[in-house]
């Protein structure tokens, strides 16, 4: 596989793991006391990022909405 191709394959899991460190660990380092604390609160965020999250593109739908109704 070129480069390029990877680097396509790979941009929708950089962009989730950017946004997971700005929200969730920038600044925010000591928030977690325990790696159990972090390991729970990126479990949080993951079910919320796919499940509670509305996108615009996704007409309005969070990403498991949006393949639930595209599947019908």
């Amino acid at each position: 596989m070129s480069r390029k191709g990877n680097s396509m394959d790979n941009g929708m899991m950089e962009n989730f793991f950017g946004l997971l460190k700005t929200e969730m660990f920038y600044d925010q380092e000591d928030k977690y006391k325990t790696i159990d604390e972090l390991i729970l609160a990126i479990d949080d965020y993951i079910y919320y990022y796919n499940h509670d999250r509305i996108k615009v593109k996704l007409k309005g739908l969070s990403p498991v909405n949006y393949r639930l109704q595209s599947s019908n």
